[in-house]
């Protein structure tokens, strides 16, 4: 009888060309899979909450796989963990139910974009976040952010290569804040678009070092037109934080006061 099973996954994105499974280089799904395979002894095909692209990270992906292995639930965790590779770990394991999936079952997702300014970079994290050498206004940051708060058409912020059949999305909340040299920026939305997040993190990084006005955003916004927003930010300060769900699924959501030197 098959058994579906959810996992709460981090990693490390930087060596990896993305979460999704892919014939020509290395990806987080491929060795998840491989490692699962081996203790399932059957093969395991994952379904993901947010695929995530090259060098991109998460803290809290959710995946769900479904399996005939009887295995006890930690095998699931430190069996897999002792065949990945340290920049990938699976946080947790839990039986759930068969209408459970780990994509469509998610009402929200939360990112957080994380910019280390100083005027120097930081050797020890280097891939792990972005560098921005001139002081960043956090405040007129998270003011202009304010503008992208509910349904909008975010084509303006939307990768060329954008599968998704339209531009409409939820964003439910933006905070940008300081904690000494770190700016994060964490937005909450229904569903995020190919390169969203990097791209609004690029415009507000443009208003933070004062080359545009606070009204830039909404400006952007009304033009549906991605050439007149910033460049895409880059990948390493990105990281996929939660997927949202119904609580009787009680799935387990990481605290962002607890995580990447708040």
């Amino acid at each position: 009888m098959l058994k579906r099973i959810a996992l709460g996954v981090e990693y490390q994105g930087t060596r990896y060309c993305g979460w999704q499974r892919q014939s020509h280089c290395e990806s987080v799904q491929g060795l998840v899979e491989q490692a699962l395979t081996q203790i399932a002894d059957e093969p395991i095909d994952l379904h993901c909450a947010g695929r995530t692209d090259t060098g991109v990270h998460a803290i809290g992906q959710v995946v769900h796989f479904e399996t005939k292995a009887e295995r006890p639930i930690k095998a699931w965790v430190q069996g897999a963990n002792t065949k990945l590779p340290g920049d990938i770990r699976i946080a947790w394991a839990k039986p759930i139910d068969a209408e459970f999936h780990a994509r469509f079952s998610a009402f929200a997702r939360q990112y957080r974009y994380v910019i280390f300014n100083r005027p120097v970079h930081s050797a020890v994290l280097a891939g792990r976040v972005t560098w921005e050498d001139r002081q960043l206004d956090v405040e007129k940051m998270h003011r202009a952010a304010q503008a992208l708060i509910g349904e909008r058409d975010f084509s303006s912020f939307r990768a060329a290569a954008c599968q998704a059949s339209h531009a409409m999305r939820e964003v439910q909340s933006v905070e940008v804040s300081r904690r000494g040299d770190f700016v994060f920026i964490d937005i909450q939305a229904n569903a995020f678009l190919h390169h969203m997040v990097r791209n609004i993190s690029g415009t507000l990084m443009q208003i933070g070092r004062g080359d545009k006005p606070e009204s830039w955003v909404e400006e952007v916004l009304e033009l549906k037109d991605r050439t007149q927003a910033a460049a895409t930010a880059p990948a390493s300060g990105l990281y996929f934080v939660n997927a949202f769900y119904p609580d009787e699924y009680q799935i387990p959501r990481v605290e962002l006061n607890e995580v990447l030197w708040q």
